[in-house]
């Protein structure tokens, strides 16, 4: 079959190994345009484009899809290059772009997403931190036929995975980049001999993952240890999440809850025992035990060796002017 894949993070490379892997004819391949990183801040290409490009794998990169946007010549330009590839389907994963309709209507097969959590829980751009933010105790990969919704398409082919009760965003990503690889394989073997099935979302259950965003990396102490714990996890490994001590910005990546029905014995924040174990916060309910922790600059590092090179005692207080 002949395919054109649209993506660009690593999540979405994982799945062009895999269809490249498996034997299917990829002619082309979307991405995002180039974006600066790193110190110096120079140009760096998507995961994708770095696979697409190690492969002999021709990359497009539009600014914008819509013929009447911002960009047209950048979109007429993408529609001839798919015209020319000539696919049967496409697959989008963490793209980054709205499709118009002339695009989800080119290929024969149409476009099928990877999403990567169990529709319709968790339409939109962060269904992996937001499923652990929340709590979830599984989430999955949903292979949709794409429509002009945001993630509302048909379901084609899904499978369900444990979170557990140590996952950060990063670990739950490998998890479900392997498993939104290997199905999308599956679904279009199956689209290959007219056996895929579409089952409409169910109209109850829908909630929306919205973007990340910086400004969500301050820990509200106010909030249950546990919600706070979570919320480490998930903006593990991005934006991590962070607090001020002695009027020193720190990074915390990871905690226990030790008692999450501790009395009140502290305003939330207050530092309340530090030691090899960790680094015992009040919060607005329960004990948070801070294990991991970074310095501006420095690495991430275990409380007893964070605690080596940085004197915390009780009664100091995270957050605090």
């Amino acid at each position: 079959m002949r395919l054109v894949f649209a993506g660009t993070p690593d999540f979405a490379r994982v799945a062009l190994e895999r269809l490249h892997n498996a034997g299917f004819d990829i002619p082309l391949v979307l991405t995002q345009p180039d974006r600066p990183a790193g110190r110096g801040l120079k140009l760096q290409p998507s995961p994708v484009k770095q696979f697409a490009q190690r492969h002999g794998i021709a990359v497009a990169q539009p600014r914008s899809l819509r013929l009447d946007g911002k960009y047209p010549e950048d979109a007429a330009q993408a529609r001839q290059a798919l015209l020319a590839a000539g696919a049967e389907a496409m697959v989008v994963a963490a793209y980054g772009l709205i499709l118009p309709q002339w695009v989800l209507d080119l290929p024969r097969l149409g476009c099928l997403n990877i999403h990567a959590s169990l529709l319709p829980r968790w339409r939109g751009a962060a269904p992996i931190h937001r499923a652990i933010e929340a709590g979830d105790a599984q989430t999955g990969v949903t292979i949709m036929q794409m429509d002009a919704g945001l993630d509302t398409g048909d379901m084609l082919l899904a499978e369900r995975i444990a979170i557990a009760p140590h996952d950060s965003t990063g670990t739950l990503h490998d998890r479900l980049a392997a498993l939104g690889g290997r199905l999308v394989v599956e679904a279009l073997e199956l689209a290959a001999c007219g056996g895929l099935t579409r089952t409409p979302q169910p109209a109850e259950g829908v909630t929306y993952a919205h973007k990340i965003d910086k400004s969500e990396a301050q820990v509200d102490w106010s909030q249950p240890a546990v919600s706070i714990e979570r919320r480490l996890r998930a903006f593990d490994p991005f934006p991590g999440a962070a607090s001020t001590l002695a009027g020193e910005a720190l990074k915390l990546w990871r905690a226990q809850v030790p008692d999450a029905s501790a009395p009140d014995v502290a305003a939330p924040g207050t530092v309340l025992a530090a030691g090899s174990a960790g680094i015992e916060v009040a919060t607005g309910r329960g004990v948070l035990r801070l294990t991991e922790l970074q310095r501006a600059g420095g690495k991430r590092l275990p409380a007893a060796e964070f605690l080596r090179g940085t004197a915390i005692a009780p009664g100091q207080r995270f957050g605090a002017a």
